[in-house]
């Protein structure tokens, strides 16, 4: 941990001292139902009602100078937040692990080297980085030979106990999403495969394999079948060492590709080493899986890019394993040792509380996938307000761009964006910064979501459920609506 203790006091200093924990709390300053006041809405309450949305809406905005709250709607009413999580999740462990955490991934010898011959086991060990790829592991399998091993006399092992196994991030996903892996303590190419076919004759070419930029390594922990029907696209059955899918012909066409979730990250990154460690002349033994720390000798060292630069990538492509493990690791910086992704998300709660004094944020995990999470917006935006007094994650969103009535964007629009979307079917968020015309700067939240139309969804229908692609379409049209509204009434 970097500075864990003077961070959190001045951090949690400003969240008390800006926005008070009633401050966003209250009643709503406008109602979405205002049967008492008759016929007559309110602008903000028009632009709801023309959103046509089914569910609940949600907002607040605040200033960002005095911290004092500008409008909300249900701003302490909980929603899913869907992937804005991840700026809090940001926050977290910029907080805990400090902005230059470099995640570490080793190849330890557990006995002598003799002549360039290693006489013991050779682990593989992963301590939690989110951006391990091919590449990386080639790398290492070249320092490696490098380093002057030529034979390895004992077992072949891949650690991945620094992390809790997670099946999956989010079990009511489809099998097949590569948004929603596994983890473990070790991650490849965030954990998922990459299929692709092409027709040959009456039949298909499959390929699974780990490709980065520079390699394409054929995996056998990974197999794909074709088989004959139209429906199910994609089956999965595990197995002790391997993910079996198979995939209907009637849904491949001439040819693709696509990327799957890999159930069993240690195996994968075992299997794909062993792979490159061959092309460096270095034959090693059938993968083992090992959860006890190993003790031995550094041979190779991977160090990944700083957590600030980590965190940037995820922020902007939303990627949701990297989300759940910094989560994760920030956790047991903590010295809590989670068995689970709630477990972790519930200390990262507490974090939170402590930190910003707030009490309805109730995540789930780290990532946001998991619908089962709520997020009051007004207890976002007192988050928001506070990290900006630091100059904490502004700087790190991308900004959302503003469109015309035809949904084209506004180049030079007066108002400027930096915010983090968040996007479940039927469940749609935005949260961030606006500096409007005259140089205000604003935090705003904004959760929409139809909770119980989702609920109703197959679970094997979620990842394009009917009717979600224009519910959502209609959520953010709402909200560039509202940002709208906010940079011409606040930024005068």
């Amino acid at each position: 941990m970097v500075d864990r203790i003077s961070r959190r006091l001045f951090l949690g200093g400003l969240g008390a001292s800006l926005i008070p924990a009633a401050g966003l709390a209250g009643p709503p300053l406008v109602s979405l139902r205002p049967q008492a006041r008759g016929p007559q809405l309110s602008g903000v309450e028009r632009l709801v009602r023309a959103a046509g949305l089914k569910g609940e809406v949600v907002f607040a905005v605040a200033d960002v100078e005095t911290g004092v709250p500008l409008e909300s709607l249900g701003g302490d009413a909980g929603l899913p937040p869907a992937s804005v999580a991840k700026a809090l999740t940001a926050l977290y462990a910029l907080d805990v692990l400090g902005p230059d955490y470099r995640f570490e991934t080793k190849l330890v010898a557990d006995g002598p080297v003799e002549n360039g011959v290693l006489k013991g086991d050779l682990i593989l060990v992963g301590c939690g980085d989110p951006l391990l790829d091919t590449d990386a592991l080639a790398m290492m399998a070249a320092n490696l030979r490098e380093a002057g091993i030529t034979e390895v006399r004992g077992a072949f092992k891949v650690y991945d106990g620094a992390l809790p196994y997670v099946f999956s991030i989010d079990p009511g996903q489809p099998d097949h999403v590569g948004y929603s892996p596994a983890i473990s303590g070790i991650s490849l190419n965030f954990n998922r495969v990459h299929f692709e076919w092409k027709r040959e004759g009456t039949g298909y070419d499959v390929t699974m394999d780990a490709r980065s930029a520079r390699y394409t390594p054929a995996v056998d922990v990974a197999a794909m079948r074709v088989e004959s029907r139209s429906l199910p696209i994609y089956t999965y059955q595990p197995s002790a060492r391997q993910d079996r899918w198979t995939v209907a012909k009637g849904a491949l066409g001439n040819g693709g590709a696509r990327w799957l979730p890999v159930r069993k990250p240690a195996l994968y990154a075992g299997d794909v080493f062993r792979t490159l460690a061959r092309s460096n002349g270095i034959v090693l033994g059938r993968v083992q899986m090992t959860r006890q720390a190993p003790q031995g000798t550094d041979l190779v060292v991977h160090r990944s890019e700083p957590l600030a630069r980590i965190l940037r990538g995820m922020l902007k492509y939303s990627t949701n394993l990297t989300a759940e493990m910094v989560g994760l690791t920030a956790t047991k910086a903590r010295g809590v040792t989670p068995e689970n992704l709630a477990e972790s998300a519930s200390e990262m709660n507490r974090w939170a509380a402590e930190t910003f004094g707030v009490n309805r944020i109730a995540m789930v995990d780290h990532s946001g996938l998991g619908d089962a999470s709520r997020m009051a917006p007004g207890d976002l935006v007192t988050v928001l307000v506070a990290a900006r007094k630091v100059g904490a994650l502004r700087p790190m969103l991308k900004p959302f761009a503003l469109t015309d009535s035809q949904g084209r964007p506004v180049k030079d629009h007066p108002i400027k964006v930096n915010a983090k979307t968040g996007t479940l079917n039927f469940v749609s968020g935005l949260g961030g910064f606006l500096t409007t015309a005259d140089g205000s700067e604003l935090a705003f939240a904004i959760f929409t979501a139809d909770v119980d139309h989702r609920a109703k969804i197959p679970r094997a229908h979620r990842e394009r459920p009917d009717g979600a692609r224009s519910w959502n379409r209609r959520s953010r049209k709402l909200q560039r609506a509202l940002i709208e509204r906010w940079g011409t009434l606040y930024g005068s």
